[in-house]
């Protein structure tokens, strides 16, 4: 719920009323007006060309085979092949788990230069309303400043509001590896702002990596801020259920499947985020270290345990968050279940001390902030509990229990 920032006027009674009403319309509509229909996108076209495409007069391998699959067909392939094929299928490319990273670099910022100019004639296009044409100027600035400077653009779909994924680091010399998870009204023109830019996924990625590196100057990290899923829009039927987390949750797996090497990863999973974050954990990999909730309206779970994952579990909520008034319940498919910041969910619950807000715990300065930080660097001691008898550093053991020195 990313864009959020100010509280709506919500009372539990007004709430479960809400509930209520949109169960009756579920169940006398159904599901199916809540999908849209599947039409061919740039991506699609692009992976469909891919699958009829050769090289040395042999096809080339299913764009949705494993990641190590795809990884020893790039390695088989020289320099020269290899940039053949990301600007032949750039969209295929920059979003094909097992391609090497760098690659995936250059194929995407190839695709947005040609999104650029697909949006760049949508400008001057007089069958387009004046609307249409600001959207479309809108979107090319957007594709402009991806473009940009030294950006690493790890994935990338311009198809209705846009997904995209971008790595601050080095991602292939990483010891540690943080995921930015965000919420509701997420996609490629909330990607990055101006105005409140810790609120967004390009700000609170950067703003994780800076204090990482401030906690341990010596340890590689990269931090991805990663957009790569249909956020819900607004505070409606889609962010109230796991619709759209569940298709989040495939996304995520897969991208943390795909990361080169084998540092620990850490999620950081901000309000609706979190819900993704809930419904993939049973399948994460075991190189997932950490699953750090912040502003979480639940996880899909009653209790941390019926996550069914390796990785240790955190959570934190400001005392001026409005989150906190959404009813922590779970009926018919409506709402995410139990608060992972109260005693009987079992998380670590860590201070959010300094952040103001639904929106504001990446802000420098503040304890959520520099909690995340010592999270993704592995200095687990050094945290800051939400209590002073230092509860959420209970039962650290081995690496888990490593602090600054």
């Amino acid at each position: 719920m990313t864009s959020f920032e100010t509280p709506p006027q919500l009372s539990v009674g007004r709430a479960l009323l809400a509930l209520a009403v949109v169960f009756v319309m579920l169940a006398t509509t159904g599901w199916t007006a809540l999908r849209s229909h599947r039409v061919d996108t740039p991506l699609q076209a692009s992976v469909s060309s891919w699958q009829h495409g050769r090289i040395h007069g042999h096809h080339l391998p299913d764009a949705d085979a494993s990641p190590a699959r795809l990884a020893r067909f790039f390695a088989s392939l020289t320099a020269q092949e290899r940039t053949h094929l990301a600007h032949r299928y750039s969209l295929a490319v920059g979003n094909m788990n097992g391609a090497p990273v760098e690659l995936r670099y250059r194929a995407n910022h190839h695709a947005l230069a040609e999104q650029r100019k697909v949006e760049l004639k949508r400008m001057h296009d007089s069958r387009l309303s004046p609307t249409g044409q600001q959207d479309a100027g809108r979107r090319m600035h957007r594709y402009e400043a991806l473009m940009s400077g030294d950006r690493h653009i790890l994935a990338f779909d311009p198809a209705g509001a846009g997904r995209v994924a971008e790595v601050f680091g080095d991602l292939d010399k990483a010891e540690r590896v943080s995921v930015v998870v965000p919420g509701v009204d997420t996609d490629l023109l909330t990607f990055q702002k101006t105005n409140r830019q810790y609120s967004a996924p390009v700000g609170m990625a950067k703003s994780l990596y800076g204090a990482e590196q401030e906690a341990s100057p010596s340890t590689r990290t990269a931090v991805i801020a990663w957009a790569d899923y249909t956020a819900p829009a607004g505070l409606g039927i889609e962010s109230a259920t796991a619709m759209r987390a569940e298709d989040g949750a495939v996304r995520l797996n897969a991208l943390v499947r795909s990361l080169p090497g084998k540092a620990p990863v850490s999620l950081f999973c901000h309000s609706y985020g979190s819900v993704v974050c809930g419904v993939a954990a049973h399948e994460l990999p075991r190189r997932v270290a950490d699953i750090a909730v912040a502003a979480s309206p639940g996880m899909r779970v009653e209790n941390a345990t019926h996550l069914r994952t390796s990785a240790q579990v955190w959570a934190m909520r400001d005392a001026t968050d409005w989150i906190q008034d959404v009813p922590y319940m779970e009926v018919g498919g409506l709402g995410h279940g139990a608060d992972p910041v109260s005693a009987g969910f079992g998380a670590r619950v860590l201070s959010a001390q300094g952040a103001k807000g639904h929106a504001g715990y990446f802000e420098p300065g503040t304890q959520s902030l520099e909690n995340f930080a010592e999270i993704g660097v592995g200095a687990y001691r050094s945290v800051h509990c939400a209590r002073d008898d230092g509860a959420c550093r209970t039962g650290l053991s081995g690496a888990a229990a490593v602090g600054r020195a």
